[in-house]
């Protein structure tokens, strides 16, 4: 239930600071800012200070800054001409429709950081913590046949040393079926262990080898400049698997619907889209692997966030900058009644998608086990 909460103040917070980037940016450069509200449709509570109104709107999905002039179709007062958004210089156009996007990058590095340098990640070991006594048919696992214990120390499996759980995963998963000599360390003794590893489906139409137990975990933490450089891979390797994932689901749209209709599990999962309440349900889940692993989750959902929204298609903040960068190469105001259409197959899309998302994670929820 933490892990839950955890995702969804997580979530608000981030429209909030991507809206906060907008607005910060637009003060800074002098435009006129009139609307700061979470959420849309019916305002259930605002209050104005200066020339800005601050609330919140029945419909929680989002949030947005009225910056005057940013609406191509909006008639602008005498007064506030010089302070719009369409008379602003190139440089300051994208400074502000950029805030946002690179505010969710900020924060998914501030996140990683926490969780490299200051919390620590839970990494596995080769020493036992649990045995797992049953197979799913009953039979007895085969670490509980070879007499393993909680507590043992895993050494070498078929005179492969192993010294990290990755590659004893490794290890096992790559001889289904097979008897392995094992060597395990118990209370200072090593002792020689004989276990035929069991043969599972890999979740590829393959198999692979389980032995049945659970390791040990110990936090580590890494220094502030390793923490640096840890998030900024984090960053890097985030971004390029969002990128193809998001590629996936707008690709794939059609089959996604289709297996959906048709209730292909497999075929969903492959490419299937998260709603908020998803996320909040795979957040609670995270509490069991620990805060780190719930706050990386925020973070991922930030890049994610980020990265759609630099699609340069309009009505998203990449859509703007590449408007803007348009107007200044062809030195010109585009016309935007030709960005209409566009505009409307995005929207339609993201609600069609979101209304997706959001009957998967009621009809058929995502699980992390």
């Amino acid at each position: 239930m933490i892990g839950g909460l955890i995702v969804l103040f997580g979530i608000i917070t981030m429209v909030m600071v991507h809206e906060g980037g907008h607005f910060i940016a637009a003060k800074a450069t002098g435009m006129k800012a009139t609307e700061f509200f979470f959420g849309f449709g019916p305002k259930l509570w605002s209050f104005r200070k200066g020339e800005t109104e601050y609330g919140v709107k029945a419909i929680p999905l989002g949030g947005y800054v009225r910056i005057i002039g940013m609406n191509p179709y909006e008639e602008v007062a005498a007064e506030d001409f010089g302070r719009t958004y369409r008379e602003k210089p190139f440089w300051q156009k994208s400074i502000v429709v950029l805030a946002g996007v690179a505010s969710h990058f900020v924060v998914a590095f501030l996140l990683f950081f926490l969780v490299a340098s200051v919390i620590g990640t839970g990494a596995a070991t080769t020493t036992v913590m649990a045995v797992q006594p049953t197979l799913e048919g009953g039979a007895a696992t085969p670490a509980a046949m070879a007499g393993i214990r909680s507590g043992d120390r895993i050494v070498s499996i078929d005179g492969m040393a192993v010294d990290t759980w990755p590659g004893l995963v490794d290890v096992i998963a790559a001889h289904p079926g097979d008897t392995v000599d094992l060597v395990v360390e118990r209370d200072g003794v090593q002792l020689q262990l004989e276990a035929t590893l069991a043969s599972v489906p890999d979740g590829d139409g393959g198999t692979r080898g389980f032995l049945g137990v659970e390791p040990v975990r110990r936090t580590v933490r890494v220094g502030p400049i390793e923490g640096i450089g840890h998030s900024a891979s984090a960053i890097g390797e985030a971004t390029v698997l969002s990128a193809q994932g998001l590629w996936s689901l707008v690709s794939g749209f059609g089959d996604l619907v289709a297996a959906t209709i048709s209730g292909d599990t497999d075929r969903i999962n492959e490419r299937r889209p998260a709603s908020p309440i998803g996320l909040i349900r795979i957040g609670a889940e995270t509490q069991q692997f620990g805060l780190s692993f719930t706050l990386e989750l925020v973070a991922l959902i930030n890049i994610f966030v980020g990265l759609f929204n630099v699609i340069p298609v309009y009505p998203l903040d990449g859509g703007h900058f590449s408007v803007a960068l348009y107007e200044k190469v062809r030195g010109r105001p585009a016309d935007v009644r030709k960005l209409a259409p566009i505009a409307a197959v995005v929207v339609l899309f993201m609600v069609l998608l979101g209304v997706l998302a959001i009957y998967l994670d009621i009809a058929d929820p995502f699980r992390l086990q």
